[in-house]
């Protein structure tokens, strides 16, 4: 098996509003709770580790997706009222999706803040 990110513990200062954000708006899954954590899959091979530490924010996740999942979920942050943007400097502008790069190059990506204002990059290649 390749090396790979396995999982990620986020400091977060609600567990119950950022599993509803990451199940809800994301599409992720509960895998509800391993104390102190509240677990949220992202992959089969990656999980979020949701700590109730409390945060400033500032964290930066972006999120590789097809076309078809990054239009559901950026269908769902409209509907949801989340201010977004084009850019990581221009999260409430209300554009996008805006050029960005990533690990497998050039990509579309919107930006928005999960409820710990951590900074949420959606995007997909192609």
């Amino acid at each position: 098996m390749p090396l790979q990110l396995d999982h990620l513990i986020l400091a977060v200062n609600d567990p119950k509003k950022s599993v509803d954000f990451y199940t809800r708006v994301l599409g992720f899954t509960s895998e509800g709770q391993r104390e102190p954590f509240s677990v949220v899959r992202v992959t089969p091979d990656l999980v979020l580790q949701l700590a109730p530490w409390g945060t400033k924010g500032g964290e930066h996740l972006a999120f590789a997706m097809t076309r078809g999942e990054f239009e559901d979920v950026f269908g769902r942050v409209r509907a949801a009222g989340i201010a977004y943007g084009d850019g990581f400097d221009s999260v409430g502008n209300m554009r996008g999706p805006g050029e960005a790069s990533g690990a497998k190059g050039a990509s579309k990506s919107v930006y928005f803040f999960d409820p710990s204002q951590h900074l949420i990059e959606i995007t997909y290649y192609g």
